[in-house]
């Protein structure tokens, strides 16, 4: 990127080139991230911001062979205001309008596409307790959609697109139609747009992903051990029919999908009885609107019973303390720092793009699908098999550069998995 500021016009003419490869976003979202089947219902969740490349994707969804687009519009203004003005009882529960239109859509077999884009600082100051309470209320009130979200029963995923304040804040030095031009050649470049053809690139990318998954199941370590220099030493346990996951994922009809564009990861659930010690974030995690930076969590037997951060603390503490599954884990990712999104020397501000540089941990929900015939089992039965349950899922990051991460064997032994941030076998 030159250092010369470029005009308003020139931002303009580099926009209008970027159409082409626009519009092929706009297919690898509805065809490949989604896979949209003949006459099924789509769901849009996008900022209004972003309201002309929504209508590029619900014109490419027709065009597919959706049956119906329904586009579910945010904004974060609005939002900040409904925060600022409304106690927090209002956000223990959902509208029955609301709670009727998820369930419903996904009853039906709608398919889900979240456009996520969002100012990474939309909700500073605002009681961190009113988002959390709506997203707990979220969790316990859809229970047909999250079931199907989580269970296999409808495809979904999550891409990103470029809003001015979340651009400004990766570039504060640039104009604003520069800086909304460098992020959506990020974001064209994360999902690897880079050609004309990108979805053999996606094609390539996923059986890496597949070789990473096949080498981590053939193992089937019995836990794992994270060592870094900022400060992780870290144990957590793998249940004893755990799957490794990444990349493409199937419906239980069969219909393939990528939850994620981008994505770098392979990823399980973990024991969540089994983890103890400390582990350090590497890089800053937006949640809610909101920044918590340089933090840490301290684990006894599966367990947060310390924590600290430097900015967001309460934050944090809310996002632990949303019921006895957010105390325990959900996830362990695995992601080498040899990536796009890494070499690309961006923090994204945004977890969709940042966890996917960055080997990461999850608090709250687990994974059905990370266990053996997991999506045939009820939350009890799984529960009880050491896959935790919660009313939320929060990513955090901890792949610093140095890190290193150990497989444990059954009998002890311990086999080098990630050496300085990548992968052993790079």
């Amino acid at each position: 990127m030159s250092d010369i500021p470029m005009s308003d016009a020139e931002c303009a003419l580099s926009m209008k080139r970027l159409e082409p490869r626009q519009r092929l976003y706009a297919q690898l979202l509805v065809r490949n991230g989604v896979n949209i089947q003949p006459d099924q219902e789509l769901v849009v969740s996008a900022p209004v911001e972003a309201v002309d490349f929504v209508r590029l994707v619900v014109a490419t969804a027709y065009e597919m062979g959706a049956g119906h687009v329904t586009v579910i519009w945010g904004d974060d203004e609005l939002s900040r205001l409904e925060y600022d003005n409304c106690p927090l009882e209002r956000f223990k529960k959902l509208p029955s309008w609301k709670v009727e239109q998820m369930n419903s859509l996904a009853r039906e077999g709608a398919a889900f596409l979240w456009l996520d884009g969002e100012d990474p600082d939309a909700l500073l100051e605002v009681d961190p307790a009113k988002p959390a309470a709506r997203s707990a209320a979220s969790h316990r009130q859809c229970t047909e959609y999250r079931h199907g979200l989580d269970f296999g029963e409808n495809s979904w995923c999550i891409g990103g697109v470029p809003v001015s304040a979340w651009a400004h804040k990766i570039f504060p030095s640039l104009s604003p139609a520069e800086s909304m031009l460098r992020l959506w050649e990020a974001i064209l470049e994360t999902v690897r747009i880079v050609d004309e053809d990108p979805e053999s690139a996606w094609e390539t990318h996923d059986a890496t992903l597949v070789k990473n998954k096949r080498h981590l199941n053939e193992a089937h370590f019995d836990a794992l051990r994270y060592v870094s220099e900022n400060g992780t030493n870290f144990t957590v346990g793998l249940p004893a029919r755990h799957v490794w996951e990444g990349g493409s994922a199937k419906t239980k009809d069969g219909v393939r999908f990528f939850p994620n564009m981008p994505t770098e990861e392979v990823f399980t659930s973990p024991d969540r009885n089994r983890a103890d010690g400390i582990v350090h974030s590497a890089l800053p995690l937006v949640h809610n609107g909101s920044v918590i930076r340089d933090f840490w969590l301290r684990f006894e037997a599966g367990r947060v019973v310390e924590f600290g951060a430097e900015q967001g603390e309460e934050v944090l503490r809310h996002i632990i303390e949303t019921d006895e599954g957010s105390h325990h884990l959900g996830e362990c990712a695995l992601i080498s720092k040899n990536t796009p999104i890494r070499q690309s020397g961006l923090l994204f501000y945004n977890t969709l793009y940042d966890e996917n540089a960055s080997c990461h941990l999850a608090l709250g929900m687990g994974f059905p699908d990370c266990y053996e015939n997991g999506v045939n089992m009820d939350k009890e039965s799984l529960l009880a098999a050491g896959v935790n349950d919660s009313a939320t899922h929060v990513d955090f990051m901890i792949g610093a550069d140095d890190l290193n991460i150990f497989g444990i064997t059954a009998d002890g032994e311990e086999i080098p998995i990630f050496d300085h941030g990548q992968w052993s076998w790079e």
